[in-house]
């Protein structure tokens, strides 16, 4: 059950970095280009222009970089409130749970 949660843990990290890498690309796409100018066209072209370098550029490569950078350098980011999830507090969780249904 350790194992799995420090798995789990991992993997929640990585996602979380992949999602903040994510929003950098985004905002590093808008403040390159003027709002002001492509207010009319910018919903169907920054979406498509996301969408193309998503799919023929070298935008994963570039969150995964960034996603690979905040896993190195900015790791409290990724930390949970509290702490991570240990088998002792699961434990006292399920004991406080089992608990409230016998009492009802």
């Amino acid at each position: 059950l350790e194992r799995q949660l420090v798995l789990q843990n991992l993997m929640r990290e990585r996602q979380t970095a992949m999602q903040i890498a994510w929003t950098r690309e985004f905002l590093k796409a808008i403040k390159r280009k003027n709002p002001v100018v492509l207010l009319p066209i910018l919903p169907l072209g920054f979406v498509f222009s996301y969408q193309y370098d998503m799919g023929y550029g070298t935008l994963l490569q570039r969150m995964k970089g960034e996603a690979e950078n905040i896993l190195d350098t900015q790791s409290t980011l990724l930390e949970l409130p509290k702490g991570p999830l240990t088998f002792e507090d699961l434990e006292k969780i399920r004991i406080s749970q089992s608990k409230f249904f016998i009492e009802k």
